[in-house]
């Protein structure tokens, strides 16, 4: 026991190297930028006091968001999807997978679960002994399930999942930010120093403009190592911005979450407006802040399948009938969801029934139609036999005219 808790916290220590790593690289970047660049290289004091403000806004907002996605716990399954103890204890002693995946079905018939293992069965966590919701993973660095876990980011040293996703995205734009306007504000030194200042024999070297001191290699080091990371962060950015538009975790875009109608790798796509309200909230106002506001629980997620489900019973409730439930007292709940599902679906579910409403209105009209067809033919017929049975004294070769419709 002792060599292994050894070896785990010297595993745990050896983690946060990238991350001191990242730590070191800003804060040089941070003096190379203000001291070297700003104060010592630059004489323009408007120039000067224009990228200290930007640069000050971005290096915040980057620090904050990076702040954020380091030390936001990863958020877990609650205790409704933990086995109750006699069922925990059957299953414990159970030894064939049958058994064990029926008293699995037993307890998740009350749970909103509609992702199964690719062989359809309950997906059940040995290690947590838990009952996995939608979209979780047991991520085997942090030892836990992590809800809606997307991927273990060794830089940020924690798992990237449903609390800190929106952190992640904003902490790779406000770097991406910070990394694309340090290049381009260092870019025009970098070229002087670059061409003009190593030549000392050159007529037209702006001596007087460029300091010959250590501040150069600071720049030209500043501007290697802003154009590097930009290109790295803008690659995984724009991958990220196209999996949040999808609503998709990077694990769902390896291996699709597989429902009981089969794997869909679009099943938790609800389009690409209320795909991005899933990560970054209702309130736009707080898309660009780093603080929490994504919709839901973690725990349950709106569907498209949801309908198609032979098994899960849909939950949602129109505001009239949930209102009249209240009043009698006798409001019954099946599967819980959240809200964020409620509100999600709502709008699918008016439309829905205003195209139900749309097609009986559509039928009861043709009904009418048909049946005002229906009597002027027979009034129309009527008539011929009754002009008929005048001229001729018959109608149609029958001394009264039939009832019977042609």
């Amino acid at each position: 026991m002792a060599p292994s808790h050894v070896l785990r916290c010297c595993q745990r220590g050896l983690a946060w190297i990238p991350v001191i790593f990242i730590a070191l690289v800003v804060c040089w970047s941070y003096y190379a930028y203000v001291v070297e660049l700003c104060i010592y290289t630059i004489r323009s004091t408007g120039e000067k006091i224009i990228y200290l403000v930007v640069f000050h806004l971005s290096f915040i907002m980057f620090v904050w968001s990076y702040w954020k996605t380091i030390f936001t716990r990863p958020a877990n399954p609650s205790k409704e999807f933990c086995l109750p103890k006699a069922e925990k204890e059957q299953y414990e002693k159970e030894e064939r997978p049958e058994a064990q995946q029926e008293i699995l079905k037993r307890v998740a018939s009350s749970l909103p679960l509609y992702t199964r293992t690719g062989a359809g069965a309950i997906r059940y966590c040995d290690r947590c002994q838990v009952i996995k919701p939608d979209r979780c993973h047991h991520c085997s660095a942090c030892d836990m399930c992590v809800l809606k876990m997307d991927h273990h980011c060794p830089w940020v040293n924690n798992c990237v999942g449903f609390s800190n996703y929106k952190f992640f995205i904003l902490f790779l734009a406000y770097s991406l930010i910070y990394c694309l306007f340090i290049a381009a504000t260092v870019l025009q030194y970098f070229i002087k120093f670059w061409t003009l200042c190593r030549r000392k024999s050159a007529e037209n070297c702006p001596k007087s403009d460029l300091p010959d001191s250590h501040a150069k290699f600071h720049v030209l080091f500043l501007f290697f190592v802003a154009a590097m990371f930009c290109i790295s962060i803008l690659s995984l950015f724009t991958y990220h911005l196209w999996l949040v538009g999808k609503n998709r975790s990077t694990i769902e875009a390896f291996r699709a979450p597989v429902f009981r109608n089969g794997p869909d790798k679009n099943g938790f796509s609800l389009g690409f407006t209320k795909n991005i309200a899933q990560v970054f909230g209702d309130q736009k106002k707080y898309w660009l802040l780093p603080v929490f506001t994504s919709q839901g629980d973690g725990l349950t997620f709106p569907t498209r399948l949801v309908a198609s489900d032979p098994e899960q019973p849909t939950v949602v409730l129109h505001p009239d009938t949930q209102s009249k439930s209240a009043e009698d007292g006798s409001i019954q709940q099946s599967s819980p969801l959240s809200e964020s599902q409620n509100r999600l679906l709502d709008n699918h579910l008016h439309t829905n029934e205003d195209q139900g409403n749309a097609l009986k209105s559509d039928e009861s009209e043709t009904i009418t139609i048909s049946m005002e067809r229906l009597m002027e033919a027979e009034k129309a017929w009527f008539l011929g036999c009754s002009s008929a049975f005048r001229s001729q004294g018959d109608c149609g070769g029958e001394t009264q005219p039939s009832n019977e419709m042609p």
